[in-house]
């Protein structure tokens, strides 16, 4: 799956975010030459058979070539897990989060970021999935480091020596957040170190991103994250094959329009209908963090956005969105 002669171009996960509507969206409208991270679940709910986590893991084969994306801090119970996900749902490969911060992961369940402060367990969990033997590439996104950049230049080359197959590195510390600028540069450091593929993580936002992110980082290909939200379009922009498009910025299309496209409400209106599918009536409310990204930074259209983030049903989103800029 990573070998191929163009870069590689991926949808990071992110939680409650890259569900199945939204991973089904991106396909149908970028097509399919990019790969795709499901959101993140918990390695020891999948060894109970947690019903709702499980339900996560499932997938349309439209979303193809897919990732599931693993956290835990116990190398067994997360070989187990990615056992039971390759038996039951045969993903094209299986991550392993090594870098979200967020406490409820780094906290007591010693998973996430917190694995880059433990390089013996962090490695013991690769080198226990690679032992599986499971027929699917291992891969592990993690960051530039805890609180210091440098920290990753000691911990990716133990990654690769585990066995790992493939490493995203997020250009940002655990301490950082999602604050500041990603520092590519140190990415790019990385990279010398490596015989893996690496993908490059952080503040890519267009095709001019992507095209200088692999410039600064002699990155195998570039992750995307907050950058696609909204905005499905953005996997489009690499793709040789591809068709003349729409802006690889969604919001573009809208500037100096009196009312949105006609293609994008299209999108927007079906994404809504794969998310009521897949949640039941009443979901409506969840769907609106979509839809303040879809209309983020759209000028013009204050009012209307005002409306969708008090819709409750389909009939109402179709109402605002066809009457209203």
């Amino acid at each position: 799956m990573w070998m191929d002669e163009r870069s590689i171009v991926a949808l990071a996960p992110m939680a409650d975010m890259t569900d199945g509507p939204f991973c089904r969206v991106c396909r149908e409208v970028s097509g399919p030459d990019f790969v795709i991270f499901r959101e993140m679940v918990s390695a020891e709910a999948i060894c109970r058979g947690n019903a709702k986590t499980l339900k996560m893991c499932e997938f349309d084969a439209i979303e193809r070539p897919i990732v599931l994306q693993l956290f835990g801090a116990e190398p067994k119970q997360v070989r187990q897990a990615a056992e039971i996900l390759v038996e039951k749902f045969k993903p094209d490969g299986i991550d392993i989060n090594m870098g979200c911060p967020v406490p409820k992961l780094t906290g007591k369940v010693n998973s996430g970021a917190a694995l880059m402060k433990d390089h013996e367990r962090a490695v013991k969990i690769v080198a226990e999935l690679k032992k599986a033997d499971l027929g699917a590439p291992i891969s592990v996104k993690t960051r530039l480091g805890w609180g210091r950049e440098e920290e990753i230049l000691e911990f990716a080359p133990k990654l690769e020596a585990a066995g790992a197959d493939l490493l995203t590195i997020h250009g940002r510390t655990k301490t950082q957040g999602y604050s500041g600028k990603a520092n590519w540069e140190m990415i790019g450091r990385v990279k010398k170190l490596l015989k893996i593929p690496a993908l490059a993580n952080g503040d890519i936002n267009s095709s001019e991103d992507i095209r200088r992110c692999l410039e600064i980082t002699g990155a195998d290909g570039v992750m995307i994250g907050r950058g696609a939200l909204g905005n499905p379009w953005i996997f489009r922009c690499h793709c040789e094959r591809s068709e003349a498009t729409p802006s690889d910025k969604a919001g573009d299309c809208f500037v100096g329009l009196q009312s949105p496209r006609d293609d994008i409400l299209n999108v927007i209106l079906r994404h809504a209908q794969l998310h009521l599918e897949r949640y039941g009536e009443g979901s409506m409310v969840t769907f609106r963090k979509h839809l303040a990204y879809y209309f983020k930074g759209v000028p013009g259209v204050k009012e209307l956005k005002m409306k969708l983030m008090r819709v409750k049903t389909f009939d109402e989103l179709l109402l605002s969105l066809r009457g209203g800029a």
